[in-house]
């Protein structure tokens, strides 16, 4: 069975001097405010599309990494992730570029290529990875704690 998730927005006025809020219909997203400057400058206390984008990526991989280590037999104490989404002019838009990925692992018994092997694969098989694929560039910095 699929699962469906859902989020809402408001925007109100233009691009450069509205507002907006972001919130999930879960309850477990709040209302968060966004405005075009705490996207492209300082945050001053609110989110971004790219914000989001990063927690949905570290939240994700940081799953997909926790079940290939399983797959080990290698199941890991602690995951820390770090997902830092890059926001840029291109061209005449604007664009996200890369999605760099860093993990620091707690994982009893591993190697340290081992674990370098499985965060790469766990890159290649999470869902959001998947949704990038081919748009985003996606790096991965794994070390063990």
């Amino acid at each position: 069975m699929a699962a469906k998730r859902t989020a809402e927005a408001v925007w109100e006025h233009d691009l450069l001097h509205g507002s907006g809020t972001v919130k999930g219909t879960s309850g477990a997203l709040p209302s968060m405010g966004v405005s075009w400057s705490s996207r492209t400058e300082a945050p001053a206390g609110k989110t971004s599309p790219e914000e989001l984008l990063a927690a949905a990526h570290a939240a994700c991989y940081s799953m997909a990494l926790s079940a290939g280590l399983g797959r080990l037999q290698k199941p890991p104490e602690r995951l820390d992730v770090r997902a830092t989404a890059t926001f840029d002019k291109v061209g005449d838009g604007w664009k996200v570029t890369t999605m760099e990925l860093a993990v620091v692992g707690k994982v009893p018994g591993i190697s340290a290529a081992d674990f370098a092997t499985a965060a790469q694969a766990a890159a290649q098989g999470c869902p959001v990875s998947g949704a990038l694929k081919g748009n985003v560039t996606v790096t991965v910095d794994a070390k063990l704690a």
